[in-house]
């Protein structure tokens, strides 16, 4: 496997508080990779050093060959980075907000073809803030593809919304990795990272815990001896909703 995005060391001091303490790991290419924690953990600061849109106190980052400390603008332009929906401006159109993109990245986009590949085809001429909740994340979604980048990081994509826009959206970054994107994504749905991610690092308290495979995890977990309390069944009621109301792009 090739290594798109090395961390080594990293280390993130405010005065004398340190929210990153010197941890390493690697993404590998095309992978789905997830940083999990709870709040306060340094999952944030870790990957807004790696988007070069915060300083780092000390260690190295390489992004597909770039270094971070000499090389940053060259990992802008092949990275891409989930806005928040306070990023974009309300009153304009899809189609108006992906041209407003386009020109600041210098790339000619069609953007019904972008828009047809998050299913938002129908809603191109609707304005921002008219959009449900699910419809919002995946235009998110759709701004970071862009500048075609090589790495694509999402922050909590799912957080608000329904079971079905969240299936929807799961399917969606699935797509995206399976046409050769780098997906590294950070969210509080353990079944969301169970479902979607090929590793996941759990990090607390600034310093990476654990970094395997979800399936290595669960097993090396139960191995320990671990039972759940309450027997596990083949379905969960999330599962159940999906199945009675259906998985179609309905938006409120």
């Amino acid at each position: 496997m090739n290594t798109i995005i090395s961390v080594k060391d990293l280390k993130k001091n405010y005065g004398n508080f340190e929210a990153v303490k010197g941890i390493s790991f690697e993404v590998y290419e095309g992978e789905i990779f997830g940083l999990l924690g709870p709040n306060g953990a340094g999952k944030s600061t870790t990957l807004e050093i790696i988007e070069t849109l915060r300083d780092k106190s000390s260690g190295e980052v390489i992004v597909n060959g770039f270094n971070l400390d000499k090389q940053p603008g060259e990992i802008k332009k092949i990275i891409g980075v989930q806005l928040q929906t306070s990023g974009f401006y309300p009153g304009l159109s899809l189609v108006e907000l992906i041209n407003l993109f386009s020109g600041l990245y210098n790339e000619p986009v069609d953007a019904m073809e972008l828009l047809q590949r998050v299913n938002l085809v129908d809603k191109a001429k609707n304005k921002f803030k008219d959009m449900s909740g699910g419809q919002k994340q995946r235009f998110s979604i759709a701004t970071t593809l862009i500048n075609k980048p090589k790495i694509i990081f999402l922050d909590e994509p799912t957080t608000g919304l329904d079971p079905q826009a969240r299936r929807n959206l799961w399917d969606l970054i699935v797509d995206i990795r399976s046409k050769g994107t780098t997906v590294i994504l950070t969210t509080h749905y353990m079944d969301e990272a169970e479902q979607l991610c090929d590793r996941i690092a759990i990090m607390d308290e600034g310093r990476i815990i654990k970094l395997d495979s979800p399936d290595k995890m669960i097993d090396e977990l139960v191995a320990s001896g671990f039972e759940r309390t309450k027997q596990v069944k083949a379905a969960n009621l999330e599962d159940v909703f999906i199945h009675l109301t259906g998985k179609d792009l309905r938006e409120e």
